[in-house]
């Protein structure tokens, strides 16, 4: 007797795919740019986020299990070399998680899923901050 099989979402797929990712990753870089509460960290950036916004969704589809196109295309590339030349402090790392997990409430996404990312997050900004 074969039992069904439960299909498992995948991290891309609950977020809403390209478009949900899209939204979230919209919703970030307005917090970025104007909420004074992420102002350490809208100065890291250039005046046009433009780019970074497209790079940081293509990231994130890739990581989250959706298309790979940005690994494709940025062959040898990982977080911690894309902002290398940043100085990236105790504060601005914070700042960083403290707007994706704004965003993606802001974003509804599913409150699992958050937990996860947020973790994840600050994994990835603990070891960013010199």
């Amino acid at each position: 007797m074969n039992e069904p099989q439960s299909v498992v979402a995948s991290p891309y797929e609950v977020l809403g795919g390209a478009d949900g990712i899209a939204r979230f990753v919209n919703r970030f870089y307005d917090l970025m740019d104007s909420d004074p509460a992420f102002a350490t960290l809208r100065a890291m950036h250039e005046p046009d986020l433009a780019p970074m916004r497209a790079s940081l969704a293509g990231f994130l589809s890739g990581w989250s299990g959706g298309p790979r196109t940005w690994f494709d295309q940025n062959p040898g590339k990982c977080m911690m070399s894309a902002h290398g030349a940043l100085k990236i402090d105790r504060d601005g790392a914070e700042q960083w998680c403290a707007a994706m997990a704004r965003a993606m409430a802001d974003c509804e996404v599913d409150a699992t899923l958050a937990g996860r990312l947020n973790e994840a997050f600050a994994r990835m900004a603990g070891a960013m901050a010199r």
